[in-house]
């Protein structure tokens, strides 16, 4: 399948590769990375619209009271009145939520006249880009989920998708960059932090989903890689990667709501407890001191203010964000890589199918040997003084020989006598026999030459395996193996995990892989194919696969995933943990961002000590 929409830039081509000491990084990805980079950059450092402040109106004598200095709202102040008296859940709730958010807060018109930086913006652009990426996603909904493989519109709408994820992903990143070097957990602000963290962590299970759902190449091989690590946690059974139905619910149902439910936590939390304030433009020495700032810190803001206009910046954050989609789309469309199929396989590379399919009978291949959730095999377990996955056990049983060979190949047998008398060889020879068979014919097949697509392998000692094997090749090359891997679960066919696991066993699958760049040996397991960015924001985890020493570990999953684990839990317990909590202080990034407040600051207390004197 090719891709039905044409894009001005061909980002289908096959990406560049750049090493630097460990790493391996495709140029893409890094390209993506150095914008983020300077995106932020630019915010440090490109003066901000100075706009309208309340003691410039003051001065010129038009000042108006702002909204917490206007006449109380007379809903408000009746609610209030009444609270004492009632005693109703839903008049002690809505009470409550008046008091901790007023209208001035929820829609404020002013913000401190500190908040005078771009990076103050990211955090609007983050939540519009959101809003595309939920839109475009609606969009693709109402086509189903072929329509974007197969119709023009249907994948414009996709390349919207993907570009605003991108940007939604980029902007929430750079937002936290901001938030960290402006310490923005002071006062009292630590779930904010949290929250922040969290919302964060969700959009990245929420874009793994995603990838996992799209049914390409891409998503194939993202997730019998992605498995491993999964299976390592014991988790395999309940979330499994390699079957789209249940990830693309994952991606369209539940992890959205939770997403959503915990970004407006945090814009609720931002609106409730107000902007983190300025940092002391030098380091606080002093215990008395540090207390001092601290509970300035905690107080509401009774300085300098500006006019903010929260809608209108919404609007336009939206606007831009709109167009820089429909730009990206149009321009660079998205990628599409037709999937891979058992009957492509075997087209395209027979004999390492017969190799694999008579692995599979000998027990030999990845899958009969590899463990729980799939059987009692030990070659893939891992295990860091605990094995979740032989606590797990077997989930979801596949018995490699009989699920990928002999059970196919019963449903011919009553119509196909060879095939019938072949299996009934096999089947009444005694397991060491079969096993002895299936290992001749693993031999003899590296040197088998094909007549006409007929396989012709060297005699061996290999009993009625020929014969099956042969019928096995005929089946996939029809499309009738694929049909029933899939036919062995109800309904809809949505489980690819059989199919999947017998294309992982072979070497085709991963020599594309290979083509592509998307093996492990590079800085970002989940590379995209082309010259395509893949995801930069998954950097943390990948990271692991490429420090030496864990690379060459068997248990390099559990490793990636519990040193993640570890940062992330650290991540958000910043504001918590002396020390880490300091970097902003010790590195003052911060004085780029407020280096508008800081001088106007100087030049009041510049201006106020002349009067003095």
């Amino acid at each position: 399948m090719t891709v039905l929409t044409a894009s001005i830039i061909n980002m289908a081509q096959p990406d560049r590769y750049l090493h630097w000491s460990i790493f391996i990084v495709s140029v893409a990805n890094l390209s993506l990375i150095g914008v983020m980079v300077l995106i932020f950059g630019l915010a440090l450092l490109l003066p901000f619209p100075h706009g309208h402040r309340l003691e410039e109106e003051e001065e010129s004598g038009s000042s108006e009271p702002s909204v917490s200095e206007a006449a109380p709202d007379p809903v408000a102040a009746r609610v209030a009145a009444t609270a004492p008296i009632s005693r109703m859940w839903t008049a002690r709730v809505r009470t409550r939520a008046l008091g901790a958010l007023p209208p001035d807060k929820l829609l404020p018109d002013r913000q401190p006249a500190y908040v005078a930086s771009w990076v103050y913006v990211f955090g609007v652009a983050t939540l519009s880009a959101l809003g595309m990426a939920i839109v475009s996603g609606m969009v693709i909904a109402l086509g189903g989920t072929d329509w974007w493989h197969t119709n023009a519109v249907g994948h414009f709408f996709n390349s919207l998708h993907l570009w605003s994820v991108e940007l939604f992903m980029a902007f929430m990143v750079i937002h936290l960059w901001g938030k960290f070097w402006m310490a923005a957990w002071r006062g009292r602000r630590a779930l904010t932090w949290i929250t922040g963290v969290v919302a964060f962590v969700a959009s990245v299970v929420e874009c793994f989903t995603g990838y996992l759902s799209q049914q390409n190449f891409a998503s194939q091989w993202i997730s019998t890689n992605g498995k491993d690590a999964v299976n390592a946690t014991g988790l395999g059974s309940l979330f499994n990667l390699m079957d789209f139905g249940q990830m693309l619910l994952w991606h369209v149902v539940l992890i959205p709501i939770v997403l959503v439910v915990i970004v407006a936590a945090h814009v609720l939390l931002v609106r409730v407890r107000g902007v983190s304030h300025p940092l002391p433009r030098h380091r606080v020495e002093g215990k008395a001191a540090r207390r001092s700032a601290a509970a300035a810190d905690r107080a509401s803001w009774t300085g300098r203010t500006r006019r903010y206009d929260i809608l209108k910046e919404a609007t336009m954050a939206s606007v831009v964000a709109l167009v820089l989609v429909f730009l990206l789309a149009g321009l660079l469309s998205s990628p599409d890589d037709p999937p891979v199929t058992i009957a492509s396989w075997a087209k395209v590379a027979p004999a390492d199918f017969l190799g694999t399919a008579a692995s599979e009978l000998a027990g030999t291949s990845e899958t009969a040997t590899y463990g729980p959730p799939y059987n009692h095999g030990s070659a893939f377990v891992q295990r860091i003084v605990i094995s979740w996955q032989m606590l797990a056990g077997v989930r979801e049983p596949i018995n490699a020989a009989q699920t990928f060979v002999l059970s196919p190949l019963s449903k011919l047998s009553p119509t196909d006598p060879s095939v019938a008398r072949a299996l009934h060889t096999y089947m009444r020879a005694p397991a060491k026999v079969q096993k002895g068979w299936a290992n001749a014919y693993l031999a003899a097949v590296t040197h088998v030459v094909f007549h006409d697509g007929a396989p012709s392998v060297p005699r061996a000692n290999d009993g009625p395996v020929p014969t099956l094997l042969d019928t096995e090749l005929t089946l996939a090359r029809s499309g009738a193996l694929d049909a029933d891997l899939l036919a062995q679960q109800p309904f809809y066919g949505t489980n690819f995990t059989k199919p999947l696991l017998f294309l992982e066993d072979g070497n085709y699958f991963s020599s594309l892989a290979h083509a592509e760049h998307m093996i492990g040996t590079q800085w970002g397991v989940m590379n995209e194919t082309g010259s395509y960015p893949g995801q930069p924001w998954l950097w943390l985890y990948t990271l692991w696969y490429q420090v030496p020493g864990f690379s060459s570990s068997a248990n390099v999953d559990l490793i990636a995933i519990y040193l993640t684990g570890v940062a992330t839990l650290l991540l958000l317990a910043v504001p918590f943990i002396p020390g880490l909590r300091d970097i902003p202080r010790w590195i003052p990034v911060h004085r780029l961002i407020w280096r508008q407040w800081y001088r106007e600051e100087a030049v009041a207390h510049n201006d106020h000590d002349t009067k003095r004197c």
